[in-house]
């Protein structure tokens, strides 16, 4: 019995220092691994205190920079100018209409095309402007309904073009006073201050107005019913708008134009109280 104690106690003295050794071991390989972390570490502050100040300074912008682009988008009502939603100072473009016919060839001729880059910034300006009268036509057709003030329509309308497009003297702003011309007034009409005209609900009205940027004029307008009854003179309205935009370009004959425009208006045929109208286009 006294042997077999003593090969026990001699067991697990061996079974003690062993679990000691491999504490040690753990406990080196821990102390080596938070050294290499520290030195590592560092080694990058040392590189960052290191940097000039100017490098420093621009890395910080960068960062900054970024997470402003990330995070900028229109609000609603829209309040910020379109210039900071595109801080590259590239406007995006609209759909391009090809040329027909015989003026085929600008797109294929390559001093044509080089004339053509030539005016980018002009189209870069336009495209500011028609970026701004698309925004505040998606918002406008979200907000009208019967029983608005025409003066409070055209205010509300003419304010958020002066936000968006930072209006700025001669430079960039309204292009001409807002058009909101009723039923059978064709166009140009608007509220002078006073007024007391309101919209109702079946009234067809013709909302014109215009952005401009250096100059460079944007006009469009739309028309806008509340009456289902009117809209097929909608879809006439719109297609024959379509229609004229597509047959346009350099060098066309406006008679053409006018000619294409007509056919779409007389092909349809709108029903108002009861009675049939044909060839009739509000604008």
């Amino acid at each position: 019995m006294a042997k077999e104690d003593s090969h026990t106690e001699v067991f697990d003295s061996v079974e003690e220092k062993g679990n000691s050794v491999l504490a040690d071991g753990n406990k080196e390989a821990g102390d080596r691994s938070s050294m290499l972390q520290k030195e590592v570490e560092g080694k990058v502050d040392s590189l960052v205190l290191d940097e000039p100040p100017e490098v420093a300074k621009k890395r910080k912008k960068k960062s900054k920079s970024k997470k402003k682009k990330e995070l900028l988008e229109q609000t609603d009502p829209p309040s910020i100018p379109i210039i900071e939603l595109f801080p590259s100072g590239e406007f995006p473009e609209g759909e391009i209409q090809q040329y027909k016919d015989d003026n085929v060839w600008r797109m294929t001729s390559e001093e044509k095309r080089e004339l053509e880059r030539l005016e980018n910034p002009i189209y870069n300006s336009v495209r500011q402007a028609a970026e701004v009268h698309r925004q505040v036509r998606k918002y406008i057709k979200g907000i009208l309904k019967p029983g608005m003030l025409m003066t409070d329509l055209c205010e509300t309308l003419e304010n958020t073009v002066r936000k968006l497009i930072s209006e700025n003297g001669l430079q960039a702003g309204i292009a001409f006073p807002t058009g909101c011309s009723l039923n059978w007034v064709a166009a140009h009409w608007t509220p002078n201050s006073g007024d007391k005209t309101v919209l109702q609900y079946d009234d067809v009205m013709k909302l014109d107005f215009g952005t401009h940027v250096d100059g460079h004029i944007v006009d469009c307008a739309f028309t806008v019913a509340f009456n289902p009854m009117f809209d097929p003179l909608l879809e006439a309205s719109r297609e024959a708008t379509n229609i004229g935009i597509k047959e346009s370009g350099i060098d066309v004959r406006l008679c053409d134009v006018g000619a294409a425009i007509q056919e779409v208006m007389e092909s349809y045929e709108v029903e108002i109280n009861g009675k049939m109208f044909q060839g009739i286009l509000f604008i």
